[in-house]
């Protein structure tokens, strides 16, 4: 055997080079991609946007609260047009008018206040889909604007369906009607909770409709670093 043409170095260019050799073996080689530089995330494009501003969105609130109690007119005409009439009948008595039910076991009544919550209830989960489909981020302003025109919409309904009921006099509608003729009582609500109906329909039908349809705030784009072996093969 030969002896190596290459002598070994020198004994303190070992020792230099194996105290180098901790520093160097996680550099990264020429290339390796080591991740997006550090930034300020508040400051991102994509982060940073919460939507169109709070000024924006109360503007927009005001609209859609006006738009949906706007929407009491038409619930007052169907309520007035589909509600059940509650039959009188006048009767003369010691010399005096006096009022009386004509059909005392009939369930009329309950249907006034039944009509009146189911359509509430429709408008209610409508005007909840048109304000998500117009705006779907949603936002604390939309959900206040929903519940306020629901219940302004309700209170609306409730006066334009009595005016368009029969009068309100019923002494004076039976004497106009005759003895033992059976007129109809005036539009009434009898369960005020109903008002709340379409306030409680929207606000339920909308949070569902954001939960399952509207848009998701993006993850946070997070990768760590390339580590490679000292012969700078990255690791798996």
């Amino acid at each position: 055997m030969t002896a190596p043409l290459t002598p070994p170095p020198p004994p303190h260019e070992r020792s230099s080079q194996s105290a180098q050799a901790p520093n160097n073996a996680w550099q990264l080689p020429a290339g390796a991609y080591a991740g997006p530089a550090p930034h300020d995330a508040a400051w991102d494009g994509t982060y940073g946007q919460d939507g169109p501003g709070m000024k924006t969105e109360v503007r927009e609130a005001a609209v859609i609260a006006a738009a949906v109690a706007l929407g009491g007119v038409l619930l007052g005409v169907l309520w007035w047009w589909l509600a059940p009439h509650v039959p009188l009948v006048g009767d003369v008595v010691n010399g005096g008018w006096v009022v009386y039910l004509s059909d005392s076991e009939g369930e009329q009544a309950i249907g006034v206040d039944g009509t009146f919550t189911l359509l509430a209830l429709a408008f209610g989960a409508v005007s909840a889909l048109a304000a998500f489909l117009w705006r779907r981020r949603g936002g604390v302003p939309l959900v206040v604007a929903l519940g306020v025109g629901g219940l302004l919409g309700s209170l609306l309904a409730w006066k334009v369906g009595v005016w368009l009921g029969p009068a309100q006099d019923v002494i004076a509608h039976a004497k106009q009607a005759g003895k033992g003729v059976t007129f109809s009582a005036p539009l009434k609500l009898g369960a005020k909770g109903a008002l709340l109906a379409w306030s409680l329909a929207a606000l339920v039908v909308h949070l569902g409709l954001t939960a399952l349809f509207g848009p998701r705030d993006p993850e946070p784009y997070q990768q760590s670093p390339v580590q490679t072996d000292p012969y700078g093969a990255p690791l798996p």
